[in-house]
């Protein structure tokens, strides 16, 4: 039963998601907010069809932590892809930081080239990446939208406690700006690298922010002590 809910699952994802970047192509040529538009109801549409076929709900937590500022970017835990549509649901058009490879997908990378979406080029030294922090720091401040990471810097299986990466802390540093962080528990439901989802609940849970001012040592290990705490009481 499981098999055939996922099956279906994810013939609709990935047709939805085929769909939505074709159907984005004239809006390359828009103000970029015509394709932030189009990415949120992709994100609502992943999160309808999960509850559809696996009878999963999402629930989000402190909303309210997201409106203490008016500046602040959003460090969240990684387990699916589940969360790099749901978060943006309830953030409005967030600035991601990705694989270089991404852009490369016809439509679908054009779409995320067209909303400013900032490439890495990991485990290499290129000019790119030596510009990587300015380049974060001038699109946050251009765009004026809220930059999304994950720390733990690719998806990680629900029960590892894997240590959040340096470049967090040099982020947090250069924009000077609260961090909000983000405990789940999607990989329960959407585990990494596995065909088959599973019927439950999925809860996103956005914590207190972590004000500006910390050494960038002290604010990654604050940060990756919230998240994991969090995620334990989610358990």
């Amino acid at each position: 039963m499981i098999f055939f809910r996922s099956l279906f699952f994810n013939i609709f994802l990935y047709l939805g998601i085929a769909l939505i970047s074709v159907a984005a192509a004239p809006f390359l040529f828009l103000k970029e907010k015509y394709m932030l538009c189009l990415g949120k109801l992709l994100s609502h549409y992943v999160v309808w069809i999960l509850k559809i076929f696996l009878d999963t709900k999402t629930e989000f937590k402190g909303l309210d932590n997201l409106k203490k500022h008016e500046k602040f970017f959003v460090a969240s835990a990684h387990q699916s892809m589940f969360e790099t549509f749901a978060l943006q649901t309830v953030i409005n058009g967030p600035v991601f930081i990705l694989k270089k490879e991404l852009l490369k997908i016809p439509f679908f990378g054009w779409g995320l080239k067209k909303i400013g979406a900032i490439e890495i080029v990991r485990n290499t030294t290129t000019k790119e990446n030596l510009s990587f922090f300015d380049r974060i720091k001038e699109s946050v401040e251009k765009s004026k939208r809220p930059l999304l990471i994950f720390p733990q810097g690719t998806r990680v299986q629900y029960k590892d406690r894997v240590p959040f990466k340096k470049g967090v802390g040099k982020i947090y540093e250069t924009l000077k700006i609260p961090c909000i962080p983000v405990g789940l528990n999607s990989g329960k439901v959407w585990p990494k690298n596995d065909f088959n989802k599973y019927p439950g609940k999925i809860t996103i849970s956005f914590l207190a922010p972590i004000e500006p001012g910390l050494e960038k040592e002290k604010f990654t290990e604050k940060l990756q002590t919230e998240i994991y705490k969090e995620i334990d009481l989610i358990d």
